[in-house]
């Protein structure tokens, strides 16, 4: 039996092995999909979590993604290597390349963040980089073109952390000034690579931004979407979204955390978007679950996203940029009668 046992987890880490090298790329229609899964809070052995599996693997049978991204809070119970792994089975049994970034609570179960991280790469079609010594799990996934040539795209996938540890400050944590740096140093290094232009590239991480709030605040800003609560960011601000601003690359972030909320609102040219709930009843939620896709197109600073909801219902389809730039009037041409 321990024989057969060790034989079966060296098949997966041989799997996982094999996914790491999965190169994503265009389809030949140009197009690139992604499924993003936020909160799913997932509780073995708890039937309350029970749709929340449905609906991931209803929205996959659906969308058929090139790509899935976890975007934290995966795991809500002990055992959190056993949760994480029912989750991602969903898809790993379609073979579909998949990537989770962390949320405050997935650590709090028994299992590190680093534990956790390791047991994603045991899973078939995970395509997690090796994490190395670093405090941070941060990673980049280029997307090659329709025909393999060259990085046609970028996605930034970012740990942002727990909890505040400065004494004084309370509340969610932040991304540091070296993940700032990390990111100014990997779009560079890709703006390098294709003749001094950015690429169009998206990111991914849990806890929203504070421009959130004050995209949301602001009379001006188009919003598409339901918004709920006030964004739980954190207190601290230390210069992403100017990064990302000033680099050029990034259309969008995705967060998840606000469980009832699931909009996209412009802000200074970046579209700041929530993911859709995914996760049962084992935390609040007022919205039904769902997930968000994002279909990029090739050779453009565009991409469509919705949000696909129970029986195939499609709300709030809306392209970047297009759906978030106002009409100005005065350029409207004359209409006489």
């Amino acid at each position: 039996m321990k024989k057969l046992l060790m034989g079966l987890l060296l098949l997966l880490a041989v799997a996982g092995m094999r996914a790491q090298d999965t190169q994503l790329k265009f389809s030949p229609k140009g197009e690139f999909k992604i499924v993003q899964f936020t909160d799913v809070h997932f509780q073995y052995r708890n039937p309350a979590s029970d749709i929340a599996l449905k609906r991931i693997a209803e929205v996959l049978d659906a969308e058929k993604p090139d790509l899935v991204v976890f975007t934290g809070d995966v795991v809500y119970s002990s055992p959190a290597d056993t949760a994480m792994r029912t989750v991602l089975s969903c898809v790993s049994s379609r073979k579909i390349p998949f990537v989770v970034t962390f949320g405050n609570h997935d650590n709090e179960h028994g299992k590190t963040r680093a534990e956790l991280y390791d047991v994603i790469r045991t899973m078939p079609y995970n395509i997690q980089p090796d994490r190395g010594e670093a405090e941070s799990i941060d990673f980049v996934l280029p997307v090659k073109s329709a025909d393999g040539k060259k990085n046609a795209a970028v996605l930034y996938c970012l740990d942002s952390h727990s909890y505040s540890r400065l004494e004084g400050v309370g509340g969610y944590d932040w991304l540091t000034f070296d993940q700032v740096e990390w990111y100014r140093a990997q779009s560079a290094a890709f703006k390098a690579q294709n003749g001094g232009q950015p690429l169009p590239a998206l990111a991914f991480f849990h806890i929203p931004l504070p421009e959130y709030n004050q995209a949301a605040a602001d009379e001006y800003a188009i919003m598409r979407g339901t918004r709920m609560e006030k964004a739980c960011a954190p207190e601290l601000n230390t210069g992403m979204f100017a990064a990302m601003r000033e680099a050029g690359d990034v259309m969008g972030t995705f967060v998840g955390h606000d469980h009832d909320n699931d909009y996209a609102v412009m802000w200074k040219g970046i579209l700041l978007a929530y993911g859709r709930f995914t996760g049962g009843n084992t935390e609040y939620n007022h919205l039904s679950n769902g997930a968000r896709v994002i279909l990029m197109k090739e050779g453009t600073r565009s991409f469509s996203t919705w949000i696909r909801l129970k029986g195939g219902e499609v709300i709030d389809k809306t392209v970047y940029p297009d759906s978030y730039v106002k009409d100005d009037w005065r350029k409207r041409p004359l209409v006489t009668e």
